[in-house]
């Protein structure tokens, strides 16, 4: 980002303030607020098609958006003057799709990014792709290529690869619906030993025990909004909204 934002860590290190964000005559997104604290994890839950996902892809500028801000460690994305590069050296994503290259192995997946965007010496970037790749628990797995791989070992590679541009913020967009049952543990056991080590983790999910035993603070969206929201143990204990209850009792 800039050495001019004048961010300090008491502060929210993202705020996202009355966004709204429309595809044509869609409106997505109809005015959300929300702030993440460092260190939090915040789950956001809620009905497919509800805006889940854009709302993530705003955060990194993927998407733009109509009205409203969004703001990374005190920086507004949607600046037109910002360095989307720069933002996303700050707030790693994961997606559903692994979005791996299929003629690298894993080792080279997770080393492209440190030596092409952030120019860092290769032996540096291998030593610490090869920590990350341990921290996933794939050692061993080095050279094999995406296609010898399960669905979650892709996804543990995917998670090593944005973890090595050092982030400050990870986002799990539904990284765990392609993937079979036996295959969503290891992935969710992953990100929660990321939370643990204290990474601010922002994760659109439908895996409800792992919400409710990982994050700190719940949303749940319908239809562009957020609905309600609030620690795991009130939120899904009591929660008060209808849509929510009704939601709630489809999936838990």
């Amino acid at each position: 980002m800039t050495a001019a934002s004048s961010w300090t860590p008491d502060q929210p290190i993202i705020a996202v303030k009355d966004v709204h964000q429309s595809f044509g005559m869609f409106e997505v997104l109809k005015g959300v607020s929300f702030n993440v604290r460092k260190g939090e994890v915040v789950c956001i839950i809620g009905p497919s098609g509800s805006g889940k996902s854009t709302l993530l892809r705003c955060i990194n500028a993927l998407v733009p958006i109509n009205s409203g801000s969004i703001k990374v460690e005190g920086q507004e994305v949607h600046d037109p003057a910002l360095d989307k590069l720069e933002l996303r050296k700050k707030v790693g994503m994961v997606f559903q799709s692994y979005n791996l290259f299929p003629h690298k192995t894993a080792l080279e997946n997770v080393m492209m990014a440190p030596i092409h965007v952030l120019k860092r010496p290769v032996a540096e970037v291998e030593a610490q792709a090869r920590r990350l790749i341990s921290k996933v628990r794939l050692e061993g797995k080095e050279g094999a290529y995406p296609g010898e791989l399960s669905g979650g070992q892709q996804q543990r590679v995917a998670i090593a690869r944005s973890l090595a541009m050092n982030p400050d913020v990870m986002l799990f967009d539904e990284v765990t619906a392609a993937l079979d049952p036996e295959t969503v543990k290891e992935v969710l056991v992953t990100i929660r030993e990321l939370a643990e080590e204290g990474m601010t983790c922002i994760l659109v999910t439908h895996e409800m025990g792992f919400a409710r035993e990982v994050g700190d603070h719940i949303y749940f969206t319908d239809r562009g909004v957020i609905v309600e929201h609030g620690p795991p143990e009130t939120f899904f204990a009591s929660a008060s909204d209808p849509r929510t209850r009704a939601f709630l009792s489809q999936i838990l």
